[in-house]
Parts: structure tokens; sequence; C-alpha cells
């Protein structure tokens, strides 16, 4: 196999960023294959990692790749992190499925929320199938946010930043905070000093109402948004390292029965299985997932499991695409995916219709 060389595309990726080298963290992605070309044109910057893993290991067995080691914004699909969080602190005895939440002032994030009184499991479904971004960010506060970035720390995903809400990644991009904007070291923080970053962080975007939030943040988009700010503010990873975090989600996640059949349930939810072309050859026997998108931001990353019993993890993410609303770009994103589980597995044909008989 030989190394996957990145694409030549815009915004360059900052290089204020951990080491991926650095003692306890992973390293780069293993030699790969290069990705084929996307099937349909992509702007902005690309990243990919398609791979069949060993489900004993986790190791690659067959991978491609482009831009494995990029770092770009995760938007929504970070929220598999949260999930996994949940289930661990469930397992803990630390949380259980029915508590309750209310949306308050202080909580409530952009976007669609939940009813008053929601419980932890119903919070979870919103999470993944809605994309709920209130209830994300009431499940991980509830959480901690120190207990969601180590869902990365314990892989040694040292590329991986997992630890603000959703509300708190945007109050910084809209200016809202002043422990964000009066700092120099968030890009590169690790550990506690990440943690008593993130929290004030965090503090400064409960003080505001959603609505004002949201006018803000339309204000600084108006303006002409700065892609590095997005790499600064926002949750992030590679293709590589967040591929890697699914790998061990869904395939060695330390859980009881119980909460692994809460996974299972809940991770189904997330968009990308009715997209993937195995899908449509009858070869998936099971599905997690989940997709995301922002200003000139989209990702999806999932993993699948084939009726032959090959395992594949993938992560697409884009980064600048002249798309400012970046959803449409779904079916493109999934061509690619596509070529590349292709690519890994072999071509999965879709089953031709079935034919009914005619009457005689």
């Amino acid at each position: 196999m030989v190394a996957a060389s990145a694409p030549a595309s815009a915004p360059a990726a900052s290089s204020a960023l951990p080491d991926p080298e650095a003692p306890g963290c992973l390293g780069p992605a293993p030699a790969a294959l290069p990705a084929p070309p996307p099937p349909f044109p992509l702007s902005g910057r690309l990243g990919l990692w398609v791979a069949e893993v060993d489900p004993v290991t986790l190791k690659p067995l067959r991978a491609v790749a482009a831009d494995p080691d990029g770092v770009f914004p995760l938007a929504s699909t970070y929220k598999q992190a949260v999930l996994w969080a949940v289930l661990r602190q469930f397992d803990a005895g630390a949380l259980l499925p029915t508590e309750r939440f209310d949306v308050t002032r202080e909580n409530q994030s952009l976007g669609d929320y939940p009813y008053d009184g929601t419980n932890v499991k119903d919070l979870t479904v919103r999470m993944i199938r809605n994309s709920d971004n209130t209830a994300t960010d009431i499940l991980h506060r509830r959480v901690g946010l120190k207990a969601v970035q180590a869902v990365a720390d314990d892989l040694g995903l040292c590329r991986t930043r997992l630890i603000l809400p959703t509300k708190a990644w945007w109050a910084a991009q809209a200016g809202l905070s002043d422990a964000f904007n009066g700092t120099e070291r968030w890009a590169t923080a690790t550990g506690a000093d990440r943690e008593r970053l993130a929290a004030a962080i965090d503090a400064d975007a409960q003080k505001y109402r959603s609505d004002y939030l949201q006018r803000r943040l339309n204000d600084y988009f108006d303006r002409g948004a700065d892609p590095q700010l997005d790499l600064r503010a926002h949750n992030l990873s590679t293709p590589y390292e967040f591929a890697t975090l699914l790998a061990h989600e869904y395939l060695r996640p330390g859980l009881s029965p119980r909460a692994l059949k809460w996974e299972r349930e809940v991770a189904a939810l997330g968009f990308g299985r009715s997209a993937l072309r195995a899908e449509a050859a009858h070869n998936v026997l099971t599905f997690a997932g989940k997709g995301g998108n922002g200003w000139r931001i989209l990702t999806y990353t999932g993993y699948f499991q084939t009726r032959d019993g090959h395992h594949v993890v993938y992560a697409f993410m884009q980064h600048g695409a002249d798309q400012t609303y970046t959803m449409p770009n779904t079916r493109r994103a999934f061509a690619w995916i596509n070529a590349g589980v292709d690519a890994v597995l072999g071509e999965q044909k879709p089953a031709p219709p079935e034919t009914k008989p005619t009457a005689p």
C-alpha cells in the first residue's frame, strides 16, 4: 500500500494544534491507498478515510484516504461521542435513563428543542435522530465537559477536540465569549488547562438567549466568516482519528449488555444507511452514524457491518465549501464515500428491482 497524498485545496488548516506524534498520542494515519477522486465536484478542503477494520484488533485491514490527518470542524457528527459518554456514565451508575430535564434560557441552543421533562433516553434519540442541539448540550453538560473529551483522550486522539457543547462554540464564533477572546492558548490547550478554558467559554455561552445568539451569529456570517476561526472555535478531528473513535465506540465500547442495546438502537437512527450503495445492494447488517453541517462545513461519519462479515468505518469531512448551506452536497459526499467503500470491499452493486409476476 502507498501513503495517500492530500489534495490541494483551501482553506489551509491551522498548524497551531497538538502534535499527533507526541508521547501518548495515536499518531498519524497508517499507510493507505489514495482515495478515488470524488465522482462529482466538491469544493473546499476535503478529507476522507474509508477502512475495513479487524473486529478484534480494530486495525485497518484495507483503507483508502485523502488528507486523513487534516484537521476539520466536526459539526454535529461529534454527537456520537456524547452518546458514548452518556452510556459510560449510565454503566458507572452516575445517571439514569429516566432522569428528566427542562429547557431553560441557559441550556437552550440553536434550532428545535425538546419538551420540558424529556428524559435522558429520549434526549439521546433526539440528539442522534433529530440532531437536536439543545438535547445534545443538556446531555453534554450532564455528563461533564471532561467526560466527553475523555472519549478521545482515552484513545490517544490528540487532534480530536470534543469538549465544547454546541452553544459554546457558536458563542465563541459570534464573539460573545470573553474567555475565548481573551486567550491565545485555546487552540493548543490540553488537559486541565483545556478543561478550565472550556468551562469558562461554556459559562459565557449560557448567559445569552438562543435567539440573541442566532442574531449575532448571523451578523458574523453576513460580514464574512473566517475559516480559521472555525478551527479555533469548533470541536475538531481528523478523518482517521474520528473513524478510529467510531471503530472503538461501535465494536469495542466496553459497555454492559443493557447499554450496548441502547447504543445500537439509538446510533442506528443517525443519517447514512440509506445513502450507502451497500444498503441498496442489501449488504448492510448493522449501521451506526451521524452527519453534521454548518456554514461551509459538511461531515458524514459512520460504521457498518456487511452481511458477508466485513466491518467498515468511514469519515468524510468538508471545510470551506463554496456553498454556505452544505446539505445539498450530501449526494456528492456519499458518492465519494461509496467510491471509497467500493475500493476497499469491491463494488457494491444495487440489487435489481423486484419484478412482480404478471397475471395469467
